[in-house]
């Protein structure tokens, strides 16, 4: 769906797996999806080298949601880490990889959500990491809630984290989101099927990993993103904070 590209090395023909811009069932998609084709601009010099993104941007527990603040959050510890691919199953190193997501109970720390579900003070639901050199990436946090957002009668989310990856500046960005197993709340959410291929919509659903698991601690779960190829990781064209 989306032309932006993290390296232009990791280019690969795009598979039928990414949402269209206009999904009916995902009612904001109708009001901002555009009513012509895009138009294609290209990247000229300030587009393509800045702003920098790299180590200088990370702060020692960006990468720890848990301790960001002199209590823990409360909710259920987990482990989320994976690999960033390219479309050949190459690691890419050294891509900032951001997350957001709601608390346990739900809510998101922003002015817009407003639904009546505590705020936690010692969670901003807000975390960034580089991958290391085989593209591995590692975030402790607590599992999100799912919440409800008005989209149809009694429509809840399901639980899930917004993943952002940039590659050497911010017009190199790809957006995506990682769902748990099981979820009951999957075939009601038409953002979750907005990506036609039940096979793609899998490879947003992350596994349950025992090796990751810290005893008595968090809970593990790998979500591996591929970038291009037929096990392309479905990306979205933009995400609202609060979907």
């Amino acid at each position: 769906m989306s032309d932006r590209l993290l390296l232009p090395r990791y280019r690969r023909d795009d598979v039928d797996a990414h949402p269209p811009l206009l999904s009916p069932e995902y009612r904001s998609t109708v009001l901002r999806a555009p009513r012509l084709p895009p138009v294609h601009l290209p990247h000229r010099l300030t587009e393509v080298t800045g702003p920098l993104l790299g180590e200088g941007r990370l702060g020692p527990l960006d990468h720890d949601l848990t301790r960001q603040h002199d209590a823990e959050p409360l909710g259920q510890r987990i482990v989320v880490h994976g690999r960033v691919l390219d479309g050949d199953g190459r690691p890419v190193p050294a891509t900032l990889v951001e997350i957001w997501q709601a608390n346990a109970a739900g809510r998101y720390r922003h002015a817009g959500d407003t639904w009546p579900a505590p705020l936690d003070p010692n969670f901003d639901g807000v975390g960034r990491v580089l991958t290391d050199g085989a593209g591995r990436y590692e975030f402790v946090t607590v599992a999100p809630g799912a919440y409800p957002w008005r989209n149809h009668d009694n429509a809840w989310r399901p639980a899930h984290i917004h993943f952002s990856l940039f590659g050497r500046a911010f017009t190199q960005r790809l957006v995506t989101q990682m769902y748990f197993p099981g979820d009951p709340l999957f075939s009601q959410d038409p953002i979750f099927n907005s990506v036609r291929d039940p096979r793609a919509r899998e490879r947003m659903v992350a596994r349950y990993d025992h090796t990751a698991t810290r005893p008595e601690w968090a809970l593990g779960y790998r979500f591996d993103i591929v970038l291009r190829g037929r096990e392309a990781t479905p990306f979205e064209d933009g995400a609202d904070d609060d979907d």
